[in-house]
């Protein structure tokens, strides 16, 4: 390039923050650059809601105008902001890497409650602007009041801060882009895979004009092709729904392993609960016209659903399953009974870590009312071992991400090798997770419960058939056989290879809890 480089950006300091990365990484290939603010409509209008302002583009709409006036020659944007469709004479040049695309919940102090999900306390009032996270927001905790939230990151801090909410929504990616200490509050983190960002969330995207040859060119030291397929999926999927910034539409996609995970929270307003989806898939290619298939309004659902657990009146399965006139059978096949009523707590003394395999664990283990004679740190196996946890009045340090009990004992590993862990759990263990700990780890096993089979298990005419553990497959097939039609889930893999032994097909939901299976069932 033979002149400076003129980069058009909004004023706020996420903005500036994004413009300055840009002009440094053009430093870097020899391009000298500065830095035109522009104002927009977002930025001009701070009350109303998002969804309340005019048309799409609403904080890129004159960055693109100035683009086109040849007044600058980049603009750089957040790309969640951006419409699904360039402007003629426009193109995306470059996408930057991936920021991590979570979401922080951030908490008052004395607003938390470490029994309720999320850790806000009941019926807290919580800030955000975005129709996405309020609906999944209420389908996670429908006791929350949800008001609108305007400004910049720092500004929405200060918002909290003043104790006009509890608590308050925003992306990490712009918290750690602004290095923003937060350690007055009380933080969640929500992963991607939880709690589904917005279609490119975290990710900046360089528009220039489309006859721009040299400078496209030059902006292909910076593009990132693989963030870019990622990006297509998503924005493809808020395209095909017609959807702007006020869709209550996430859409995540990543490559694990050879695969690609495509992730899906959809409704049709935010106060509507939103149905899930999870696609795993080694090409992209038609993922689009199935995600569209799946969120099809005359689409067909499974008439009845039975699931080897108790399930509450208001429970996230529950709710999922009867927005679509879905029946629920659920009974346990299996019975959990004490075996022993106290313990010597000489033997919490030197503890470091707690680890609960599963809920049932938990429940039994406080209802000896233990007594730590010093600090120690609890991990469980995944989300319903961590719900239990809360209401027994603990946070978990360590929280199990996947279905696979290798991967989640590996991880715990790296945390706890070298140190002395109690393992909580049933008379017959099956030690998975001590497998993955090292010779230096001292291991105690504190049996607590056992597990009793059901006899003369009824069987189910449900379409859809629900096992929670290897024993309530064990009591259902003992004196039943599936029906013909009938599609199985199994939560985990050790109950998975139960069917595998059976030569029976099954659904592995992605995560083992409420969430995860609802996902499965409209899957399906």
């Amino acid at each position: 390039m033979d002149r400076t480089v003129i980069i058009g950006t909004r004023g706020s300091e996420l903005a500036l923050w994004q413009a300055n990365f840009v002009k440094d990484q053009l430093a870097a290939l020899h391009i000298p650059a500065e830095l035109k603010i522009i104002k927009t409509q977002g930025d001009r209008i701070l009350n109303l809601s998002l969804d309340k302002l005019e048309g799409k583009g609403f904080f890129t709409k004159e960055l693109e105008e100035e683009l086109l006036a040849g007044t600058i020659d980049i603009a750089v944007h957040s790309h969640k902001d951006l419409p699904t469709e360039n402007p003629p004479g426009l193109i995306i040049a470059a996408v930057s890497e991936r920021e991590d695309p979570a979401e922080l919940l951030l908490i008052l102090k004395d607003c938390v409650d470490v029994r309720q999900k999320l850790s806000v306390k009941y019926g807290g009032i919580v800030g955000t602007s975005s129709n996405r996270r309020k609906a999944q927001l209420l389908a996670l905790r429908p006791d929350l009041e949800i008001e609108d939230l305007r400004g910049n990151v720092p500004t929405r801090i200060g918002k909290l801060r003043d104790e006009k909410y509890d608590a308050i929504m925003l992306a990490k990616a712009g918290v750690s882009r602004l290095g923003i200490d937060l350690s007055e509050f009380h933080v969640e983190e929500l992963t991607p895979t939880e709690f589904i960002p917005a279609p490119a969330q975290g990710v900046l995207a360089i528009q220039i004009r489309d006859n721009n040859q040299i400078l496209f060119d030059a902006l292909q030291e910076l593009h990132h092709p693989e963030v870019a397929e990622q990006l297509s999926l998503e924005r493809g999927v808020l395209k095909q729904f017609g959807g702007g910034c006020h869709l209550p539409l996430g859409v995540y996609c990543r490559k694990e392993n050879g695969q690609f995970q495509v992730f899906t929270s959809k409704s049709d307003d935010e106060d509507e609960f939103p149905d899930r989806l999870f696609i795993e898939t080694p090409t992209l290619d038609g993922v689009i016209d199935r995600i569209l298939s799946k969120f099809a309004k005359d689409r067909k659902f499974p008439s009845k659903v039975f699931i080897s657990r108790d399930i509450s009146a208001t429970s996230y399965f529950r709710r999922a399953l009867e927005k679509h006139k879905i029946s629920i059978e659920d009974r346990s096949l299996i019975r959990t009974v004490p075996v022993i009523t106290r313990f010597d707590s000489y033997i919490l003394k030197n503890i470091d870590w707690v680890f609960f395999t599963s809920k049932n664990a938990v429940e039994y283990f406080f209802k000896l009312s233990p007594q730590f004679p010093k600090k120690v740190k609890f991990g469980v196996m995944g989300a319903g071992s961590e719900d239990m946890l809360r209401r027994n009045g603990h946070f978990a340090d360590f929280v199990g991400e996947s279905t696979d009990t290798a991967d989640v004992a590996a991880d715990f590993a790296a945390l706890a090798n070298g140190t002395t862990v109690l393992f909580p759990g049933a008379d017959n263990p099956m030690r998975s997770i001590h497998q993955g700990l090292s010779t230096e780890t001292k291991i105690i096993d504190l049996p607590v419960y056992e597990t009793v089979l059901e006899e003369d298990v009824e069987p189910s005419g449900a379409d859809v058939m629900i096992f929670t553990s290897p024993s309530n497959v064990d009591a259902y097939f003992a004196d039943n056989l599936l029906e013909p039609g009938q599609k199985v889930i199994a939560i985990g893999k050790s109950t998975g290879k139960k069917f595998e032994e059976m030569g029976v097909k099954y659904v592995l939901p992605f995560s083992p809890d409420e969430v995860g299976l609802a996902e499965a069932v409209f899957g399906i």
